[in-house]
């Protein structure tokens, strides 16, 4: 059964990889490029030099070569014997260094040559036999003369590269794998419909930008779920009280009929439907609405000539702006400002504002009245919350208007917001961030 790697192991797995090829790479290079030219120039002067002294020694008088094979040893570090060494081997690699210079040799004797090895003391000595005047005379020099060790080198350098890596590989893994281990805790407990702790939005951008999408994600799905407890608690709530109404209605028709009662009936029917009405609104906000060409003169003229029919007075200010926007939802919310501005300005005048700002179409319905707590600006938009600490519809609504504002809004990225103004009144401002559509010639778009 296969088993999948985590993340800390396939990070040391690709580091082991890395630091290996960059270590052969690196390797190859230096032995090439480096160690090879210098080989060859030093064993080319260290074979003149060994073909040179058998030479010298074969021409000088016996009593004179001690002296010359003490010279010898003490300047160059080679030993001459007429005889072969005692316990020598032969060894088929003694690397780049031996073998180079044994190709030095037998270019300048004419002979194939290989260095054999002797264990004298404490270290190996390498020792060849140059044919000079028809006798072989033995040079010898201590393994310590050939410094360079490449495969050696090698082996440190894959060494140091293994520990490295691994220990790049904890520290990416304490780095990198901490932060998404704890993304995927929280997303376990968001998961099981609870509320995570925030996530902290720090270490690298891509992770920290991980973190902050994942808390905004968390705290929209905290207030869909505190939305939708307030909903259920509100609806409830707000359905006791003409469902009591109507079972009084009916308990009166039994005791005396009275065509009031049916009156009354019917006006406690039409309020559960405007409220069920209402909710389904809201719980259809998110459906996506296509946009279309909108001339928001003319929409802002008709919401007016309804506020006009029903008592109030409004006045319209705006340009001739057509924008691209869905229709239905910028209706339902300018539709939804306007009323909660009719219900609480009296009858005070209301101006329904449009104006073309900073690349959006700024839309603002402002009236005169009693305005907003600022405590309570925000909390305005949540579902059943009234500043009117009454439950009565006639004074207060459902609570449910500005909270599908609200929805409507940020399911077709606009921006609603409600500030006071000064010497009394309420603005409300809808920002609908969009492309303006200009009015051909000759005919409507």
């Amino acid at each position: 059964m296969s088993r999948n790697l985590s993340l800390r192991q396939q990070n040391a797995l690709r580091l082991t990889l890395i630091f290996v090829l960059f270590t052969v790479l690196t390797t190859l290079a230096v032995v090439f490029l480096l160690m090879q030219p210098l080989a060859k120039r030093a064993t080319s002067d260290l074979a003149g030099l060994m073909v040179l002294a058998a030479q010298t020694w074969g021409e000088l008088p016996p009593d004179t070569r001690p002296a010359f094979e003490r010279e010898l040893m003490a300047s160059h570090g080679l030993t001459l014997a007429v005889a072969p060494p005692a316990g020598a081997t032969q060894t088929a690699w003694h690397g780049i260094y031996v073998r180079e210079l044994e190709t030095q040799l037998a270019q300048r004797t004419g002979e194939p040559l290989n260095f054999a090895s002797v264990e004298a003391g404490t270290e190996p000595w390498l020792w060849a036999g140059l044919p000079v005047g028809g006798r072989t005379l033995w040079l010898g020099f201590p393994r310590s003369r050939v410094g360079p060790q490449p495969l050696a080198a090698a082996l440190v350098t894959l060494s140091a590269a293994l520990i490295l890596a691994g220990v790049a590989a904890w520290w990416l893994g304490r780095s990198t794998v901490a932060p998404l281990k704890g993304l995927a805790a929280a997303a376990s407990v968001l998961g099981r419909g609870a509320t995570p702790e925030l996530l902290p939005e720090t270490g690298p951008r891509e992770l920290a930008a991980l973190a902050r999408r994942f808390n905004q994600l968390a705290r929209q799905v905290h207030d869909l779920l505190e939305a939708r407890t307030t909903l259920l608690a509100g609806l409830s709530h707000d359905l006791r009280t003409p469902l009591a109404r109507m079972r009084l209605a009916l308990e009166m028709m039994e005791r005396r009929p009275d065509p009031a009662w049916i009156e009354r009936l019917e006006t406690d029917v039409d309020e559960m439907n405007h409220l069920v009405g209402d909710v389904l609104e809201l719980a259809r906000g998110l459906d996506g609405e296509a946009a279309a060409p909108v001339d928001l003169a003319a929409l802002l003229e008709t919401l007016a000539g309804r506020a006009w029919e029903a008592g109030a007075e409004v006045a319209v200010q705006c340009q001739d702006l057509r924008i691209s926007a869905p229709p239905a939802a910028l209706r339902r919310v300018l539709g939804n400002l306007l009323a909660n501005a009719q219900r609480y300005a009296g009858d005070g005048p209301i101006e329904l504002r449009a104006q073309w700002h900073d690349g959006a179409c700024l839309i603002g319905v402002i009236d005169q009245g009693p305005g907003i707590p600022q405590d309570q600006i925000e909390a305005v938009f949540r579902p059943f919350h009234r500043v009117d600490a009454s439950r009565s519809p006639a004074t207060g609504g459902t609570g449910l208007g500005l909270a599908i504002v609200r929805q409507l809004a940020q399911a077709n990225g606009w921006e609603v917001c409600l500030e006071n103004r000064q010497g009394g009144g309420l603005a409300a401002w809808v920002r609908v961030p969009t492309a303006r559509v200009h009015r051909p010639v000759g005919g409507e778009q």
